[in-house]
């Protein structure tokens, strides 16, 4: 793509970034055919390939998002399917946050927009704010039928009841026998509030493999969330405090990794040494660098360095287990075939889903802000999940089982539930028969 930047404008680094994404794009349009909302609205502004355009437009121009652009923006999921079938290798996920870093710099949302996109970023990072939030909403959900569309369709994925870990709240979970590798993991925010039993299963499965496990207290939300919201500057505070902390864990205990359970953050973790390339502080820009090289997704990490002890499942029932690969894992961290290798030594029947590249609707805050376009995602997902008969759902990402498991009554699991109990764990609660 011939770009026409003024050469004081490639002074800006990040301008400089882009100009060089956007001249590998050959406008073949390749990216339209796996783009969900561009199969959805069949509108060429709704794909990669015009989003592509409205961003250099506005860079190469210096204009201010309009309504129309944030509209098209806004409705991009980041599920990185484009990623995936690029031919050019255009860096689209590198592109998308500047085009969103410049609407939120420029483009004022109507009021009602704008309050709900703050209160989720304010919400969301903080586990326990979101539990009194879902208090109260338990309060008022009777009333719930006077509230706008929008609140309406936002209060029916916060949870009734919020789940309690069965682990102690220890910093460190040291294991029985001898510790052969030391991790830090990253529990999530909106995960361990909904969710906690993801976290046990997984320091369940690695002390029992000889592997300590340490959790910072005080690691705050990774980013991705504000990040993916173009709100930069809260984004940037949240992922430096966390670099610093986990850089200082690494060199006191020698870490051999930092393992994400939940794959949008850990699409963010691998990205801290690109974000922060341009930090004035060369230490800090290394340090950011070693963070990203260090996280894993702990499926990688487990099909990579461990060797797990699977029972004996001669006598288990086999099922017939679905594997939904949530977009920031497939393309985002490119780990697919990780954790398929590591169902398939359980003994079961393990089936990858048909389309199973195309997003089921999750995408962080997006089935809350774009519902519509969600749930028609959900649908189509939900119908290819049906032509395999699944007894079971796996995944690696919570937001994917939250939106999943508003379309169907098949139990849906995180990929390490399994692996924990076919390693030796309990059997997970959600798995009657």
């Amino acid at each position: 793509m011939q770009t026409n930047f003024k050469k004081n404008q490639l002074l800006d680094p990040e301008i400089n970034t882009s100009e060089q994404i956007l001249r590998k794009c050959v406008h073949c349009g390749m990216c339209n055919a796996t783009c969900p909302t561009y199969q959805i609205l069949g509108d060429e502004l709704s794909g990669p390939r015009g989003r592509i355009y409205l961003i250099k437009d506005m860079l190469e121009n210096n204009k201010p998002a309009t309504e129309k652009i944030t509209k098209h923006i806004d409705q991009c999921l980041s599920c990185y399917a484009c990623l995936t079938t690029c031919p050019a290798g255009v860096d689209y996920l590198h592109l998308i946050d500047h085009g969103r870093n410049h609407v939120e710099r420029t483009y004022k949302r109507p009021f009602f927009q704008r309050t709900l996109r703050n209160i989720l970023a304010i919400i969301l990072p903080n586990p326990n704010l979101f539990k009194l939030v879902g208090f109260i909403t338990n309060i008022f959900r009777p009333l719930m039928f006077l509230a706008p569309k929008k609140i309406k369709d936002m209060v029916k994925f916060m949870p009734k009841t919020f789940p309690s870990s069965k682990l102690p709240n220890n910093s460190v979970f040291k294991p029985k026998s001898k510790v052969v590798s030391k991790v830090a993991l990253l529990t999530g925010c909106v995960q361990k509030a909904i969710s906690p039993e993801i976290n046990d299963s997984s320091i369940n499965i690695l002390t029992r493999h000889g592997i300590e496990v340490h959790i910072l207290k005080d690691i705050r939300c990774c980013g991705s969330l504000t990040h993916h919201m173009g709100k930069e500057e809260s984004a940037h505070k949240l992922i430096e405090f966390n670099i610093l902390k986990w850089h200082e864990l690494y060199e006191k205990e020698n870490l051999d990794a930092i393992l994400v359970n939940t794959s949008g953050c850990g699409t963010t973790l691998k990205d801290y040494g690109f974000i922060f390339r341009n930090h004035p502080d060369s230490k800090f820009r290394k340090k950011a660098r070693m963070i990203s090289k260090l996280c894993k997704d702990i499926t990688e990490y487990l099909d990579q360095s461990i060797k797990l002890n699977f029972i004996e499942t001669s006598n288990k029932k086999k099922y017939r287990v679905a594997y939904h690969s949530a977009c920031s894992m497939q393309h985002g961290q490119k780990v697919h075939e990780q954790p398929i290798n590591l169902l398939n030594k359980t003994g079961n029947h393990i089936y990858e889903i048909p389309d199973g590249h195309i997003c089921c609707g999750s995408a962080g805050t997006y089935n809350l802000m774009q519902s519509e376009i969600a749930e028609e995602l959900l649908n189509r997902k939900v119908n290819n999940i049906k032509k395999i008969n699944p007894d079971i759902i796996a995944t690696g990402n919570v937001g994917c089982i939250k939106q999943i498991s508003m379309g169907t009554s098949i139990p849906i699991l995180h990929t390490v539930e399994l692996l924990d109990w076919y390693t030796g764990g309990k059997k997970p609660e959600s798995i009657k028969v």
